[in-house]
């Protein structure tokens, strides 16, 4: 392979002039060790370590008392075994040292690491800890479990940062910005308002979107007295929790605990827990672990030998080498295991290959079949990894137990994400409408759905519903209400809060995985900042206040998310379901949509439901098949009033009928 010839004979360059000639013609050729157990294993009288590097020439432990600091107080050579395993096994109690590895490659010692595979780390990650994990283990977690789906579009997804949730002073948390600060409920705020968990409780959401909380590279933890913020797209330990949110990152053993509390009491109540994973990209090179095991084996290479960088942040993963997806399935299921958390969302998930993310599908649904897995079905760049092979939205009818993220439906409803000042369907743009009905079917193909005429993709790509996430705002970009200001400069306050109402309205009406960010029900603003990774807790934190402030667009969700639940007809489970059921109705006007949904589809209780959606700026007399029952109406959600020929849908807004 010419990038592996041309990676090696930079490094040789770069380490020294008399280094060996490379072992291998390809990274290929390496002797891969797929059954191997390389995570620590602790007990009390030995404790065992294993490393995966080919192109060792010899591998050292070093045995650390400070987490940072100091010297070794041991040092111990690995032994050379196949497959280009090392491994040893210390005879003694070493539960609370910490340590690394250093690898040998060219005749050059490459810097310490904690090891890929490490399940603990002190401050900074930069030296692993020896941790008995079931020690670190909850009261009552051997019977912890998470809620219990029928179907994956029976859960309604809340994205949110775990500093974000709980730092403003007036979330008064306990424990600010930290992993326990989603065990503490009785907390309010402004006016009285429900905080932390108690909010998620009242607003219903069945599970919890947490932004990277893996040990990730940005926040400086010996210094967390001086405020520091980083959303975590940039992987430092995949293993381990994120030390900024515990309340001692020195101690390997406490993020852990303190993690998987937070998971406990959730789950408690009844909300799950999706992590967000990147395991497609790392830390740049000099920092990353990867690259002081097995150097270049991990990431992808051009052909000239460059790092390729399909996810704009330096480098890329190579997925489809066998120890790397090795990792990437042992590390989504130790999260799994060890930490009960209910599914995982892939960051640039199209970097990956569908055979890698068909195996981490199904040991996931195998462990847990409510688990959630879905990602972006997208890339950042070019890569030279062949694309019909790689895990992109449109080709998740390969992938057929992962879901992927709905940009159709999002621009549809909101605008483009890359022209803040356009406007989408709820903001009075015209044409979108193909691409809100491709997002209201799930993606799935229907007859009645234009694809010729969607924004950004021009063929169904789901087989089933739930395989798309439906949502309109999330981390990335503006935020909804930003976004709809931007595009929008001209409109009433009024107005903008009915487009926020109508788009999430739209989203928690379709038939796909509805997914929220976290505040749109209190109109979140970020001041007009499109990309908040490093801006400060004033640019990115909850704002309670504004709970406070718009009271009746909070209920307005609460009530929407309650009506979703009550209503299996929403959650159609098949894509041959939703042709048989979901039709739409002809065009009355233009910004005006509707569909039905027909003969108790999915066991509903009521035998037909129409739905409407008016994006005018003035009220719309929509007609009538008939009499039907009211079931909202504008901000009334007290069903039962009947209308006969026609009903007047007010502007910006949705109503809902139906026929028992």
């Amino acid at each position: 392979m010419k990038q592996l010839t041309l990676y090696l004979v930079a490094m040789s360059l770069l380490f020294s002039c008399n280094t060996k000639p490379p072992q291998y013609q390809s990274f290929e050729d390496y002797p891969t060790a797929p059954n191997a157990n390389l995570w620590v294993n602790y007990q009390p009288e030995a404790t065992m370590f294993t490393l995966w590097s080919p192109v060792a020439e010899a591998v050292n432990l070093h045995l650390y008392k400070e987490d940072t600091g100091g010297t070794a107080f041991e040092t111990h050579a690995l032994n050379q075994q196949d497959h280009g395993l090392w491994d040893l096994t210390v005879k003694q109690d070493l539960k609370g040292l910490y340590y690394t590895y250093q690898v040998k490659v060219n005749g050059h010692w490459l810097e310490e690491t904690p090891g890929i595979y490490a399940y603990a780390v002190g401050v900074n990650g930069q030296r692993a800890q020896v941790v008995d994990l079931a020690s670190t283990n909850p009261s009552g977690w051997d019977q912890d479990q998470g809620p219990h789906l029928e179907s994956p579009n029976d859960a309604v997804i809340y994205e949110l940062h775990i500093r974000d949730f709980t730092i403003q002073l007036e979330a008064n948390s306990s424990y600010p910005g930290k992993f326990l600060g989603f065990t503490e409920t009785g907390t309010t705020g402004p006016d009285g308002v429900a905080t932390g968990i108690d909010h998620l409780k009242e607003l219903g959401v069945t599970h919890v979107h947490i932004l990277p909380a893996f040990d990730f590279w940005g926040i400086d933890e010996s210094q967390l007295e001086i405020p520091q913020y980083n959303w975590g797209y940039n992987p430092q330990n995949y293993n381990v929790p994120e030390g900024s949110y515990a309340t001692n990152p020195s101690d390997g053993a406490v993020r852990i605990k303190e993690f998987k509390q937070l998971v406990k009491t959730l789950h408690d109540n009844n909300i799950g827990v999706i992590l967000d994973v990147v395991y497609n990209h790392t830390v740049p090179f000099e920092l990353s672990n990867f690259e002081r095991e097995v150097p270049g084996y991990y990431y992808r290479q051009r052909e000239d030998g460059s790092p390729s960088n399909a996810s704009a942040c330096g480098n890329e993963t190579a997925s489809e080498r066998e120890m790397m997806q090795k990792f990437m399935i042992e590390s989504v299921n130790f999260w799994q295991r060890e930490y009960h958390v209910d599914g995982f969302r892939f960051d640039l998930m199209a970097i990956h290959d569908q055979v890698t993310m068909n195996h981490i599908a199904n040991i996931v649904k195998k462990h847990n079949s409510s688990a959630l897995v879905y990602g972006e079905g997208w890339a950042a760049g070019e890569s030279p990894y062949d694309p019909t092979k790689g895990a992109y939205k449109i080709l998740t009818n390969r992938m057929p137990q992962v879901s992927a993220f709905s940009d159709e439906i999002r621009d549809g409803l909101k605008g483009p994400w890359d022209h803040p000042e356009g406007a989408g369907f709820v903001s009075g743009a015209g044409g979108l409408e193909e691409s809100v009905k491709m997002g209201v079917v799930g993606c799935v193909a229907h007859p009645q759905v234009d694809n010729s005429k969607v924004n950004t993709s021009q063929e169904a790509w789901a087989n089933n519903p739930w395989q798309s996430i439906v949502y309109v705002s999330c981390h990335d970009n503006h935020t909804l209400y930003d976004k709809l200001k931007l595009s929008r400069p001209d409109a009433s306050e009024e107005d903008l809060i009915k487009m926020d109402k109508l788009a999430n309205a739209v989203v928690l009406t379709s038939q796909g995985i509805p997914f929220i960010h976290a505040g749109a029900e209190m109109l979140r603003t970020k001041q007009g900042v499109e990309n908040s990774y490093v801006s400060p807790d004033s640019i990115n934190e909850l704002n309670w206040y504004r709970k406070a402030q718009y009271p009746e667009v909070v209920a307005y969700y609460k009530n929407l998310i309650a009506f979703r639940k009550a209503h299996p007809a929403f959650r159609l489970t098949t894509g041959d379901s939703v042709r048989d059921h979901l039709a739409f109705e002809p065009e009355q006007a233009t910004g005006v949509l509707a569909y039905k949904l027909t003969d108790y589809a999915n066991g509903d209780a009521w035998k037909d439901i129409l739905v409407i959606y008016n994006a005018q700026p003035k009220a719309f007399m929509y007609s009538l098949d008939g009499s039907w029952k009211l079931a909202v109406l504008g901000d009334d959600f007290n069903a039962g009033r009947i209308y006969t020929n026609n009903i007047e849908v007010p502007a910006i807004s949705m109503a809902v009928l139906y026929r028992d």
